[in-house]
């Protein structure tokens, strides 16, 4: 469609999340079970943050790390969720275009930071289990906060390169995204102007910006896993292993689920499918982390109990 065929044609002004609307009789669980895992992931990742935070023990690399996977992943799930609460309590599936590209931006620029600190986590694990010599001399303070930074700045980069191409695009209808949240691709496809040029460049951007921090992660757990296996002792192991395990669930986890949703043909039948994977990555995840690091890891467990033991000295003062 040339200029002159859409300069007639009016902006859209809203959008239609379609979410889940094809299960109307589920409408209410749904609200339930979606707001239960909201809180919990709220309040399972300020847990660890606040953790991370007061305990001495857990003010070690590895754990500031994941202090600030812990408030991304609070960040992330705010960013779907309430809004999904919204339309399921009150049946209107309409979203401003403009609040729906805020929340495209802010879910891309999260995304991809969790890419980023994912893979800084799995670096510093490479370094303690495979280096553990010059883990001290290497993971310095200056070093941390070094990459801490990196991990939140660099999508800034794709994310600018995304305003600016989407801004280039005149969205006149239709208005309607058959998903449960403003992603991009569905959003680029309500464009009434060419967007090849757009979608081959935002791809290109987006590997570039991803690619990379998953090479990472995935050498560094080759490197992990294969300096375990020359462990002599099964106890050596089983411990060396046990430091790096819940993260690489949660590494698995986010991938695996990423890859389907952006790697599997956008085919009808696959449809609802997508809209599964996408949950997994942008509900599931966030509520899993806690989760997974709260109940493997055994100085986190350590340090739940101090709090508890803490709260309940203070409640019989």
């Amino acid at each position: 469609m040339d200029k002159a065929e859409w300069g007639n044609k009016t902006a859209i002004t809203e959008v239609m999340l379609s979410g889940f609307g094809n299960l109307h009789g589920l409408q209410t669980p749904l609200c339930l079970l979606f707001l239960l895992v909201y809180i919990v992931t709220v309040a399972g990742n300020a847990t660890i943050v606040s953790l991370v935070a007061t305990d001495r023990q857990l003010q070690t690399p590895m754990y500031f790390f994941l202090g600030n996977l812990s408030c991304l992943e609070t960040c992330y799930s705010s960013t779907i969720l309430p809004r999904m609460l919204a339309i399921i309590l009150s049946g209107d599936n309409a979203v401003t275009f403009r609040g729906c590209l805020i929340q495209l931006y802010c879910f891309s620029f999260l995304a991809t930071a969790e890419c980023y600190l994912l893979a800084v986590m799995a670096f510093d694990r490479y370094l303690a289990i495979c280096k553990p010599l010059h883990y001290s001399t290497l993971m310095k303070a200056s070093t941390i906060i070094r990459l801490t930074a990196a991990s939140w700045l660099c999508p800034i980069i794709v994310l600018a390169v995304i305003v600016r191409l989407l801004s280039g695009l005149t969205f006149c209808g239709p208005n309607e995204i058959d998903h449960f949240f403003c992603d991009l691709s569905p959003v680029i496809s309500l464009s009434c102007t060419d967007t090849k040029l757009v979608t081959l460049t935002i791809f290109i951007m987006a590997s570039m910006d991803t690619f990379p921090p998953f090479l990472l992660t995935l050498t560094s757990y080759v490197f992990i896993i294969s300096t375990i296996l020359r462990i002599p002792s099964t106890t050596g192991r089983q411990k060396a292993f046990s430091t790096c395990s819940s993260h690489l669930i949660v590494v698995t986890l986010f991938y695996g689920t990423l890859i389907m949703v952006y790697v599997l043909p956008k085919t009808d039948s696959l449809r609802n499918l997508n809209k599964v994977f996408s949950a997994f990555y942008t509900i599931l995840t966030p509520l899993v982390n806690p989760i997974i690091y709260s109940l493997r890891n055994k100085e986190m467990r350590e340090s739940m109990r101090k709090a508890l033991g803490k709260m309940n000295l203070i409640r019989r003062m």
